[in-house]
């Protein structure tokens, strides 16, 4: 028997097999610092955070490098997830 795969997508597939390919300019897209977005994963596997935090709204608290330090209400807890440009979006 072969052993099966814990990869980095393992079970994550289908859930992005939907999901919309990034553009150009999305990787190219800057926030400001407290500006408030939606986190919304599209099929781009670097800096994608978790798929139990999709649609959800936070503020920008940092840059780090090309990705962002978003801050999320979880419950009753703050939690800080680092993510790609490409995987936020600026709420309306």
């Amino acid at each position: 028997m072969v052993k099966r795969s814990r990869g980095m997508l393992s079970r994550r597939t289908r859930r992005l097999s939907g999901k919309t390919r990034a553009t150009v300019s999305e990787f190219v897209k800057t926030f400001d610092i407290g500006t408030k977005v939606i986190i919304t994963p599209k099929a781009y596997t670097m800096g994608l955070p978790s798929l139990r935090y999709s649609n959800k709204y936070g503020t920008i608290v940092e840059r780090r490098g090309e990705s962002y330090v978003v801050e999320i209400q979880d419950g009753g807890k703050k939690k800080r997830l680092v993510s790609h440009p490409v995987h936020l979006k600026l709420t309306t």
